[in-house]
């Protein structure tokens, strides 16, 4: 049912409509002035809960330890956890023009995210999903990016309006979808794959977290959450498994700890081969 245009509120961006005097290029944000952003990079998954934000982290961590300069959108406004996992305590700072994200202790990773704003980072954010939208757009418009060669997006789990406000409003170079091994998850990874395929939007390629556990004694790998199904979906998308992550207590530790820093990355080479 097409639209009556009295009632257009002429915002395309959280309209579902397809008119006529829609223009695609209209919801094209631009980075703030002074900014140069290299490559940006989705990181997506089809449901809450797989580690989506700790392959955030460890794919900006790995090539920060490259020497890249690297940037992270905390898109996820209601669920916010790369401040925590970078031990970031600090308030981001602004002037009348732009704001500036606040950069890790270690690696200097230029981080914006929800809780850097807010009073209390324990403080809900109860707002509806066009404001949430509008905010992830500001993270990226209204933001010094300064020489950034690489700006990950940590998606909000799922394919509603935050998905589609970055696929629609930022010029995504690609996106790494994430999954766990149970076949639940694995089905609804799909939904991922496909909306990013309708957006066209390329695929670099699927991490699984959780993937394993590994023996002490004999260094055998155990998958805890059965087998996984992470081969057949990306044989059947023509799609590369970039990383296989195990079950280690010293990544959560490191994550809780705000040390994500600190921890060896060498299982996420592939992931960077693909997106160097």
């Amino acid at each position: 049912m097409s639209q009556d245009q009295s009632s257009c509120g002429h915002d395309c961006g959280s309209c579902g409509q397809n008119c006529g005097s829609r223009d695609p290029k209209s919801l094209v944000a631009s980075p703030s002035q002074g900014s140069k952003i290299g490559k940006i990079i989705g990181v997506v998954s089809g449901k809450g809960g797989v580690g989506k934000s700790l392959v955030t982290e460890l794919l900006a961590v790995s090539l920060a330890k490259k020497g890249y300069r690297v940037g992270i959108l905390d898109a996820d406004i209601t669920g916010p956890s790369i401040p925590t996992a970078f031990g970031l305590t600090e308030k981001a700072e602004s002037n009348d023009q732009v704001m500036f994200p606040v950069k890790t202790k270690h690696l200097g990773i230029h981080v914006m995210s929800i809780n850097l704003l807010l009073e209390n980072e324990t403080d809900p954010v109860v707002w509806r999903g066009p404001i949430i939208a509008n905010t992830v757009q500001q993270f990226y418009s209204d933001v010094l990016w300064d020489n950034i060669d690489y700006l990950f997006v940590d998606l909000p789990p799922g394919t509603g309006d935050v998905p589609l406000t970055v696929f629609q409003s930022i010029t995504v170079d690609g996106i790494v979808v994430v999954t766990s091994p149970q076949q639940l998850v694995s089905l609804i990874v799909e939904k991922a794959v496909k909306m990013a395929d309708l957006m066209n939007i390329p695929i670099y390629g699927l991490v699984e977290n959780m993937s394993y556990v590994e023996c002490p004694d004999c260094g055998r790998q155990i998958p805890v959450f059965g087998k996984s199904q992470i081969e057949e979906i990306a044989g059947k998308r023509n799609l590369k498994v970039l990383a296989k992550i195990p079950i280690r207590p010293e990544i959560a530790t490191a994550v809780d700890s705000g040390c994500v820093e600190s921890l060896d990355t060498d299982f996420m080479k592939q992931a960077l081969e693909a997106i160097e």
